[in-house]
């Protein structure tokens, strides 16, 4: 009952806030774009190669409202949170442009406003604002924990750490965890130990070799201002299959401590930030997956649907504007498609969407519109033939980052060089079924995987007298996707 009368008091509070946003939005037509990607996905370069095309002028063809002009000018303006910090677009861009540097990491939630005047096709003037949403993919993973208990999120975690290659990265928690009861009294220092051994468990799956990507509950890999709270403190327990927590016990503090990382972490997220969002583009790393191998592949694919059973998706009405918002446009996006040759592009697509197909079916019944592209924000190298003996191979030109190695080389993150990436296979079940159809990071050495794509600096930019724009692959495509029916 309390569980119930809980649930019925957070839909009163969002039915609120959106009938406050629905008004606000008919004197200013706004569109909510939630950006998010697990971990080195580039949501940073995203969000900010967008706003740079979009104020600087970039080249969109596929972008209808801007490649026809009737885009008359786009600026950033205050945004409405004051709660929230805002995106450091001018931070991300210098570093880009002038310092050829990928910009840091997303670790906590941004925004940032940009204002659009256009023209509609039948020449009617309009403004349309775009809020653009900032945040971890790791904690839309987190959403499901909202409908799960203690017990049965601490055993679906347990029992996924048993499983290759996640048990050998676990060995020093699983150690541990054997020692503990959970009917022992609660123990501040035990539990301090089992929190930052399971930490390091979830840090290790996350490793480049590995590159899982279910790794709930997510503030423990970025933790914040939280760092070191009892809200951040506990871990899963062994649990017997019958029984219950007894007050007192360690079971019991693991489980509070669980309740409150969901009432402090994961419902105001979902709250204030989550369920507000008009239209999303969840961006996805799914080479470092194809590095790592078939298992970690499999975990993306658990990962992607589990974010979108997130989603409230559904086609927008004037009911559910006022009541019960959703989302019905969705996007995801491979990225960093200027790794691979044009030719492995529709190859790149066909992965993710095999990985996302069971969870798209099920969204696409409700009227929402989902899609899959690859696609680079900003692409770091370019394409030529390059002869090797008699033959001429497709191969990508640009500059590897500072320490990357191939073949025995190290770059020296100046040097231009060719490389060859090879090609995806025709068949994306191929990279799904198992270690005779691919070797990844995870079972061989780096020059004995199928794939090893190396990491590019940004590229040299030449201004030709006017501000230089950031070359890209089917970013206009994705706005064109996510906004463009606005803009009509």
């Amino acid at each position: 009952m309390a569980a119930s009368l809980s649930g019925i008091v957070e839909e009163a509070r969002l039915s609120a806030r959106a009938l406050r946003d629905y008004g606000e939005s008919l004197f200013n037509p706004t569109v909510r774009l939630g950006v998010t990607g697990l971990s080195r996905a580039g949501k940073t370069v995203f969000i900010t190669a967008l706003i740079h095309g979009l104020i600087r002028g970039g080249r969109f063809p596929v972008f209808e409202a801007f490649a026809s002009g009737r885009i008359a000018r786009a600026q950033l303006s205050p945004q409405p949170d004051d709660g929230v910090p805002r995106f450091a677009y001018e931070t991300h861009v210098r570093a880009l442009v002038e310092e050829r540097r990928w910009p840091s990491s997303t670790v906590d939630i941004s925004e940032l406003r940009l204002v659009i005047d256009y023209q509609r096709p039948n020449g009617a003037e309009r403004t349309l604002t775009l809020d653009i949403v900032d945040y971890p993919g790791e904690w839309l993973l987190d959403l499901p924990l909202l409908d799960k208990s203690y017990e049965q999120w601490a055993r679906e975690s347990v029992a996924l750490s048993r499983e290759a290659p996640r048990a050998h990265l676990a060995r020093d928690w699983h150690a541990h965890l054997g020692m503990l009861s959970a009917e022992a009294p609660a123990d501040e220092q035990v539990t301090l130990r089992a929190a930052q051994l399971f930490t390091d468990y979830l840090r290790a799956c996350r490793d480049e070799r590995f590159a899982m990507s279910l790794l709930p509950p997510g503030r423990f890999l970025m933790p914040g201002n939280l760092a070191g709270s009892p809200a951040l403190t506990f871990a899963p327990l062994d649990l017997p299959a019958e029984g219950s927590a007894k007050d007192g016990s360690l079971w019991a503090m693991m489980r509070r401590r669980y309740e409150a990382y969901k009432d402090i972490v994961v419902r105001p997220f979902f709250r204030d930030h989550f369920a507000r969002l008009d239209r999303q583009i969840v961006l996805v790393d799914a080479l470092a997956a194809f590095n790592a191998g078939p298992e970690a592949l499999h975990d993306l694919e658990a990962a992607l649907s589990g974010i979108l059973t997130c989603f409230r998706v559904g086609r927008s009405t004037l009911l559910s504007a006022l009541f019960r918002p959703r989302i019905d446009r969705i996007l995801f996006a491979a990225t960093k498609a200027d790794h691979l040759h044009h030719t492995s592009h529709d190859r790149l697509e066909a992965v993710l969407r095999r990985a996302v197909d069971q969870a798209v079916a099920h969204a696409e019944s409700t009227g929402a519109m989902i899609d899959v592209v690859a696609l680079a924000a900003v692409r770091a190298t370019r394409e030529a033939m390059v002869a090797r003996g008699r033959d001429k191979l497709p191969s990508l030109l640009g500059v590897p980052a500072a320490g990357e190695s191939a073949n025995g080389e190290i770059f020296d993150g100046n040097t231009e060089v060719a490389t060859f990436p090879g090609d995806l296979p025709d068949d994306a079940a191929a990279l799904f079924n198992g270690a005779e159809a691919f070797r990844g990071l995870s079972s061989n050495a780096a020059e004995a995987t199928d794939f090893r794509f190396l990491r590019f600096r940004p590229p040299l930019l030449e201004s030709n007298g006017g501000e230089p724009t950031l070359p890209h692959i089917r970013l206009d495509r994705a706005l064109q996707f996510l906004i463009g029916d606005r803009l009509l």
